[in-house]
C-alpha cells in the first residue's frame, strides 16, 4: 500500500486534538522478551479517527521500555506519531539516555520510518514517566495517567 506524505502541519494537527481512551482496562500481555499492553483510541467530533497507544517493558532491564502512538488511517499504512523510548540503547548521539521520536514530513519524504528522528529527554525516566509524558502530549483522556517520575539518581 502506497504511503500518504502528510505534512507537518497534518502531524501537529493530529498530535493537537483531543482523544479518548476506549479501553482504559487494558491488560498487560506476556511476549517474549517483555510484557506490553494496547489501548485503542478515538479522536474528532465524531470519533473518525482512530489511533493505537501501547505500552512495552523489556523484562530483563528496567531501562529497556517504550511507549508509543500510531494514527490508524481507514484502508491506510499505520503511522506511528511518536515513541517514547528508556535510556536501554543508543540512538544516533543520544547515547542511553531517554528520548523521544516524533514523526516528520522530512522524514516520510525520504522513505524512513516517520518517526526516524528522536530528541533526548529529562522528562521521564521510567514506562509510568514516559506514558504519562505521551498522555499530556498528545492530549490523551480516559486513563489514569502515573504519577510524574522523580529525578533520576546518580
Amino acid at each position: 500500500m502506497a504511503v500518504k506524505f502528510y505534512s507537518d502541519d497534518e502531524l501537529a494537527e493530529l498530535q493537537a486534538v483531543p482523544k479518548m481512551v476506549t479501553n482504559p482496562g487494558a491488560r498487560w500481555v506476556s511476549k517474549p522478551g517483555h510484557r506490553q499492553r494496547n489501548f485503542q483510541v478515538i479522536a474528532g467530533d465524531m470519533d473518525e479517527i482512530a489511533l493505537a497507544i501501547y505500552q512495552r517493558q523489556g523484562e530483563l532491564d528496567d531501562d529497556d521500555f517504550s511507549c508509543g502512538i500510531a494514527f490508524l488511517p481507514p484502508g491506510g499504512t499505520r503511522l506511528t506519531l511518536a515513541r517514547y523510548n528508556g535510556p536501554s540503547h543508543i540512538h544516533g548521539e543520544i547515547e542511553f539516555r531517554p528520548h523521544i521520536h516524533h514523526a516528520t514530513a522530512r522524514a516520510i519524504a525520504a522513505g524512513k520510518k516517520p518517526e526516524s528522528e528522536a530528541d533526548e529527554t529529562d522528562r521521564f525516566n521510567t514506562l509510568d514517566g514516559a506514558f504519562r509524558c505521551l498522555l499530556e502530549d498528545f492530549h490523551v483522556s480516559g486513563v489514569v495517567p502515573p504519577e510524574p517520575d522523580q529525578g533520576r539518581l546518580l
